[in-house]
């Protein structure tokens, strides 16, 4: 199957060190070899790159590891195709606007035989089933909150309701954000770290790569990175427990009252 990651902080914040571990999936450290995708958040924008190819053969791939692109919210994804042919309309993330904004979502796993009837604005463009399913939930939105987006409370629970209602047909990890909110569903297997002061070494699992934050951060950054399994081999990562949808905010899972 496909992986995630994701990149939730509270200051503007480059994802080189970790995209270096996690595109090393994507052909030579794992079979995640059909494609790949990134998508920044900066302010109510955002830069999408995607490749049919291989990430550890794509060029575009290279220019993301090396160029130290700023941003709060960043979602990525590495494919193992299983629903949609090897092409460029099947790689995520996929985007979509919603409420005057951007929505971005990626998905890992599989959802065997699943064609919901979608009737409403957002309609797929690929063959994938992730991308079936983006466009539900956000029909789903659309349809429950018409005159635009609701408060947060009332958007979670929404949001919340129609995945699980999609996860009972497979496997259903995602990550979507708007540049505002940034949610994970775990319906198998997800994790996260929260890196902040006192900051320390971090070493990759899949590149001979050590980075000190201490030496590139300030006392107040706060950092969480979300992924499908861990890319650091000296930290303690977070499991996210199936059936949980989690909000970060600035870096933290944000706990709704």
């Amino acid at each position: 199957m496909c992986q995630l990651l994701g990149m939730n902080c509270n200051v503007p914040t480059d994802i080189c060190f970790s995209f270096e571990g996690f595109s090393a999936r994507g052909g030579k450290t794992d079979e995640h070899s059909d494609g790949w995708g990134i998508a920044f958040f900066e302010g109510k924008g955002c830069r999408i790159f995607l490749d049919a190819e291989a990430s550890i053969a794509s060029p575009i791939a290279d220019f993301i590891r090396q160029y130290p692109i700023h941003s709060t919210h960043v979602i990525a994804h590495i494919r193992k195709a299983t629903q949609g042919k090897i092409a460029l309309e099947n790689c995520h993330p996929f985007r979509r606007e919603l409420w005057g904004r951007y929505w971005v979502f990626a998905h890992n796993g599989n959802l065997p035989d699943f064609n919901p009837e979608n009737h409403g604005a957002f309609q797929p463009v690929g063959a994938t089933d992730s991308e079936k399913a983006f466009c539900l939930i956000l029909n789903t939105l659309r349809s429950h909150f018409p005159q635009g987006q609701p408060p947060l409370k009332e958007l979670y629970q929404t949001l919340h309701k129609i995945t699980k209602e999609i996860a009972i047909l497979g496997s259903f990890n995602y990550i979507l954000s708007n540049g505002q909110h940034f949610f994970t569903y775990c319906s198998t297997k997800l994790c996260y770290i929260i890196r902040q002061a006192p900051f320390a070494a971090a070493h990759l699992i899949d590149e001979e790569m050590t980075v000190d934050f201490s030496e590139l951060t300030t006392p107040s950054d706060r950092v969480a990175v979300i992924v499908t399994t861990p890319l650091t081999d000296n930290e303690v990562w977070t499991q996210i427990q199936p059936g949980e949808l989690l909000i970060f905010q600035d870096g933290l899972p944000l706990k709704l009252a």
